[in-house]
């Protein structure tokens, strides 16, 4: 069984997105990065996304990573409270802790693309 199965394919991993951002933009830490964002289109990317690296039917159209999160000056605190979030939204769906830690390595593993460089003026 795939993870995409396990997290209860789409129906599922919408849930988990919608719970996510629910505690995302509920941390006054986080909430900013996110002023002037399309959520709707946000969420609907997010799933599409999730659904796709984690074994289930490709469809994410969205920008890479990288050029997505270009500009935002994301730190690697904020990127780690976003994890954590992920982790307890998981943990509060009763996803088990093998599948929250492949989630958990497939984000760390794009943690450069996300996280602003340190380097950049």
């Amino acid at each position: 069984m795939s993870l995409y199965e396990r997290l209860g394919e789409t129906a599922g991993i919408r849930t988990a997105v919608d719970d996510f951002y629910r505690r995302v933009l509920g941390d006054p830490e986080l909430a900013g990065y996110f002023e002037g964002v399309d959520l709707a289109g946000l969420h609907s990317h997010q799933t599409d996304l999730l659904v796709q690296v984690t074994g289930g039917p490709a469809g994410y159209t969205g920008r890479d990573l990288a050029a997505a999160h270009q500009g935002r000056d994301i730190s690697p605190e904020a990127f780690d409270r976003v994890v954590a979030h992920l982790v307890a939204t998981l943990t509060a769906l009763g996803v088990g802790e093998a599948d929250i830690g492949a989630v958990g390595a497939a984000l760390t593993a794009h943690r450069d693309e996300v996280v602003a460089s340190e380097t950049a003026a």
